[in-house]
């Protein structure tokens, strides 16, 4: 049964490997052939030397290491908070319907506006860029919390209920197995965002990170810098979310 699991996700990756090398080599031929300004637009094969000339002379890693650092934060942090509030008002529902039109205009404020706010506050360090992270993460994971707990099979809490199942029980074994699925949904999605978030902060305001060196390359007019600088996230988003990805899958090997 795994093997046979594991041959249709097989495929599909080589089919996602083979679009990936026609779009760069549809890429590759257009700036070549002159279709495509190398000033604007830039190619591949430059992209990939500019990532490998970081990587080999490690200029790249103190920034990087600097955003990793700040995503990681304020996944965590983000994540953790909308998780238990998530969690809490589903189940407090007077409370969260108390809230509720609060929490809608917090979300609805613009990210981009609150950025300047957040350096003013906490100044060009990480935590500007942790805040900015945390507002976005912390909504995404915060409303499918809520909207899993909420969708929770009443007849199957009622049943708990009806064999004695205590409040701690019935979290335990009945809500956070039906929610995890919109947990772990949105946690895919939100560490694209954190990563977003904190690149954003980086660029509108900071000393290092890799939103500060794309900064930099912009303001030199050097697009392959910018498009490598882009690559090194997208890269790093990916090997994130597949770690994610495995994780619940272990978590949720109980679901068909």
């Amino acid at each position: 049964m795994r093997a046979e699991n594991k041959s249709p996700d097989r495929l599909m990756l080589l089919w996602q490997t083979l679009l990936g090398v026609a779009m760069l080599g549809g890429w590759q031929w257009l700036a070549d052939a002159g279709k495509l300004d190398k000033f604007f637009f830039s190619r591949p094969s430059d992209i990939g030397a500019r990532i490998v000339q970081w990587f080999r002379t490690g200029s790249i890693w103190p920034h990087l290491a600097v955003t990793f650092e700040e995503a990681a934060l304020a996944f965590v942090l983000g994540a953790s908070a909308g998780v238990v509030l998530g969690f809490g008002l589903a189940r407090a529902r007077w409370l969260g319907a108390l809230l509720d039109p609060y929490i809608r205009v917090l979300n609805a404020l613009p990210r981009v506006v609150l950025a300047p706010i957040f350096l003013l506050w906490f100044g060009l360090g990480i935590w500007s860029k942790v805040a900015l992270g945390i507002t976005v993460v912390f909504f995404i994971v915060f409303f499918n919390t809520h909207q899993g707990v909420r969708d929770v099979n009443p007849v199957v809490v009622n049943n708990a209920r009806m064999l004695g199942a205590s409040e701690w029980q019935l979290v335990r074994h009945v809500m956070i197995p039906s929610a995890l699925t919109w947990v772990f949904s949105s946690l895919n999605i939100s560490i694209g965002f954190a990563m977003i978030a904190v690149v954003v902060g980086e660029y509108l305001g900071a000393a290092r990170g890799v939103g500060y060196l794309i900064s930099q390359a912009e303001g030199t007019f050097d697009t392959t810098g910018v498009f490598a600088g882009m690559a090194v996230l997208s890269a790093v988003v990916l090997m994130v979310g597949w770690g994610v990805g495995r994780l619940e899958r272990w978590l949720l090997r109980w679901k068909a």
